[in-house]
């Protein structure tokens, strides 16, 4: 067997390309995964620019998540096997045709489920539950925000609250058709930002318990004006911008809690307790069709430069998936 394996390279000022690289060490609490496909993530984009590097000990390779199959595994690993069909969360390396990942950051795949389908999972799974599940403690019958409602992160949070018991879910989008597919997969009501004001639309209605936020900029004020009493705001990104000014009066006077999280860089322990809950709570749904994939389009291993261009573009709904090995 060959030490090398191809993988997508971002090199200065040049498009992606496939080139021959080592593969990864395989640690003791690793698994080595035989990867089928990966997604494409906005995050990936920004590390391509240099400012979102990988935390340290992780591959340089672009990707967050893939789903593949076990070839080999660390000598202390206990649950997985040769053999077995598995997506993965991943600090860094899913753009190649192998890539190594501590146990505890594994699920199995479905049997209703592609191995390309799969992978388009896990990131979004659970980004969504880290934030708003964990961090903004969401509970049954209450009203949650959404913005970007038909991203892959979007398109995902609207289908967990919905099987969790939301109330309400209000959604954001850029479009009339992004909007009817909002609405399609679960959201009560989703507002086309373009030729509404989703601040006035929500605070009229009673206000949202939960805000997912990826905008950021001058959405963060109308977060907290369209937030409910006790109502917890959680940003994940920052499109319009990481900087802002505020007011924070209605801050205070509504007792809200305004805070923010990165899951990438967290330690595999934090890493695993999020996925043991997803895997408990929700992947049950997943294997049942009750929450499925949302997919946009899927590129070949060597297309990933017209893929993060799509992703660049805007204008998709779902995920975008690069298919490392055609036929998974």
């Amino acid at each position: 067997m060959t030490d090398l394996m191809k993988a997508v390279i971002a090199e200065d000022g040049e498009a992606l390309k496939l080139q021959d690289v080592p593969r990864p060490a395989l640690g003791p609490h690793d698994v080595m995964v035989k990867v089928a496909a990966a997604g494409i993530n906005r995050a990936d984009l920004v590390q391509r620019t240099g400012n979102y590097p990988p935390p340290p000990g992780a591959s340089e390779i672009m990707g967050l998540e893939c789903s593949g199959t076990i070839t080999e595994v660390g000598e202390k690993v206990t649950r997985w096997s040769e053999g077995d069909r598995v997506c993965a969360l991943l600090a860094g390396g899913g753009y190649a045709e192998f890539c190594a990942v501590d146990e505890g950051s594994l699920l199995p795949v479905p049997e209703n489920l592609t191995l390309l389908q799969a992978a388009a999972l896990p990131e979004a799974m659970m980004t969504v539950y880290a934030n708003i599940f964990m961090r903004c403690t969401f509970r049954k019958f209450e009203s949650v925000l959404i913005h970007g409602g038909t991203s892959g992160i979007g398109s995902m949070a609207i289908q967990m609250v919905k099987a969790a018991g939301a109330d309400e879910i209000w959604t954001t989008a850029g479009s009339s058709e992004k909007c009817k597919a909002a609405e399609l997969f679960g959201a009560t009501r989703a507002i086309n930002y373009k030729e509404e004001d989703f601040e006035e639309i929500v605070k009229s209605a009673g206000g949202a318990d939960v805000i997912l936020d990826m905008v950021g900029g001058d959405y963060v004020q109308k977060n907290i004006s369209a937030a409910r009493v006790n109502g917890r705001i959680c940003n994940i990104a920052y499109l319009n911008g990481p900087k802002v000014e505020l007011n924070l009066i209605h801050l205070m006077l509504k007792r809200l809690i305004l805070t923010g999280t990165t899951l990438r860089a967290r330690p595999v322990e934090e890493k695993s307790e999020i996925r043991a809950a997803v895997e408990e709570q929700f992947w049950p749904l997943v294997a049942s069709g009750e929450i499925r994939p949302v997919i946009e389009d899927t590129y070949d291993f060597d297309e990933a430069e017209a893929a993060q261009a799509l992703m660049q573009k805007g204008g998709h709904i779902g995920k975008i998936l690069l298919n490392v090995a055609k036929g998974g």
